[in-house]
């Protein structure tokens, strides 16, 4: 829920998140299918609070979570629900896009969300006092870093690594993207893009989705357990 970023080539979406989050946190079950609003709807589940941070749905919508708005925030004892919960109010809707604007956010910690809907990508925001709908050229390539854990200095050096590796890869697939999002700066433990800071954050899963066409790959890394999940489905 930490790092996301978007990338379309040849009519193909690419969409790869990277999870970063307290060691101590339980540990999510990998993607499955679940029912939301009667819809179905394939996510990795928080075992915390019982949401997520990244839901596809049958007709292929991606919507993926980070921490925090546009800039960081200082943290509340307490708040009214699970920002994944939101997650999966928004993804169990007929639109997530058009349920953002009637959403009840008052309470809600700080989010930024990125939704891939109906061939349309947005940036949506919610600051504690407005929410923002940004719509995005697919035809560019997009990175993200979480406010919470990135100053603004490492979101755009972590955004210039990106481009850097788009400006040399005009043909990339979805293997060098994952490969980038597992590799890049291996070393650099606080800001890479696989983090460990003293073994109490770490970044602990990627996941993945392909959509090419009515195809739908969903591949998920669980780092810490080192095990690895795919899925595909055809969209209705």
């Amino acid at each position: 829920m930490c790092t996301v970023s978007f990338v379309k080539v040849n009519d193909k979406v690419i969409i790869t998140s990277n999870r970063d989050e307290k060691v101590l946190r339980p540990s999510a079950v990998e993607p499955q299918y679940y029912l939301v609003n009667h819809k179905k709807v394939l996510f990795p589940k928080d075992n915390k609070a019982g949401g997520t941070w990244y839901a596809v749905d049958e007709q292929s919508n991606v919507l993926v979570l980070l921490n925090g708005a546009e800039e960081r925030h200082t943290v509340k004892e307490r708040y009214r629900k699970s920002r994944g919960l939101i997650v999966l109010d928004l993804i169990g809707s007929n639109s997530p896009i058009a349920a953002w604007e009637t959403i009840g956010l008052v309470g809600i910690e700080p989010f930024t969300v990125v939704l891939f809907e109906n061939q349309k990508l947005y940036q949506l925001r919610w600051n504690e006092i407005t929410k923002e709908k940004k719509e995005l050229d697919t035809d560019k390539a997009h990175i993200w870093s979480s406010s919470t854990l990135y100053s603004p200095a490492i979101q755009f050096q972590r955004a210039l690594w990106f481009h850097a590796f788009m400006n040399t890869n005009l043909a990339v697939n979805e293997k060098e993207l994952l490969h980038f999002h597992r590799y890049t700066e291996a070393e650099n433990k606080e800001h890479g893009l696989v983090i460990n800071r003293n073994d109490t954050l770490k970044t602990l899963s990627i996941t993945q989705t392909i959509i090419e066409s009515n195809k739908v790959t969903n591949h998920y890394a669980d780092l810490i357990k080192e095990q690895y999940h795919s899925s595909t489905f055809i969209t209705v």
